[in-house]
């Protein structure tokens, strides 16, 4: 199975999947609204819109497993999303990244492993992972990495369509 089949919901509660991003460079990100690293969604949305005519997505998701820093429903989470940071990019439904209900879409981003080697679990919220356009893992960004630092900007660059 590719990581575009995977089934997801939207953040609306639709039935969705990567797939409906197949073909772009997608940033995924777990997300986070009441997090010291909450202010990423700057960073997030210029790449969003800096990237997105040339193939390119933000994907996030939104987790409440790390402190309970996502506690808000679907609602909240959209409208704190689109009023706080302007937030265009798709948003997916919360889910568990870790542990025993981990996702089965970060089950497979897990095994991919960061610049130092180290794969496993998410670290904390604003966890990083580039997908190439054929929907293969490329990069890994842990979550103190600013998502507009070179290191990402370089990556998203090198898998644009």
């Amino acid at each position: 199975m590719s990581i575009h089949d995977i089934p997801l919901r939207t953040l609306s509660g639709e039935p969705s999947s990567l797939g409906t991003l197949a073909g772009k460079a997608l940033l995924v990100v777990n997300v986070a609204s009441k997090c010291g690293l909450t202010p990423q969604y700057q960073g997030l949305e210029r790449l969003q819109e800096r990237y997105a005519a040339q193939g390119f997505s933000v994907v996030g998701i939104p987790c409440n497993q790390f402190a309970g820093q996502e506690p808000g429903t679907a609602e909240e989470i959209a409208t704190f999303c689109s009023t706080t940071y302007g937030v265009t990019f798709p948003l997916f439904e919360k889910i568990d990244v870790n542990g025993p209900s981990r996702h089965p879409l970060y089950a497979e981003l897990t095994t991919f492993a960061d610049g130092d080697g180290e794969a496993g679990d998410v670290q904390w919220n604003f966890e990083k992972f580039l997908v190439s356009p054929s929907g293969e893992v490329v990069a890994r960004f842990r979550p103190r990495t600013e998502p507009e630092d070179g290191s990402v900007v370089k990556a998203i660059e090198s898998v644009l369509p």
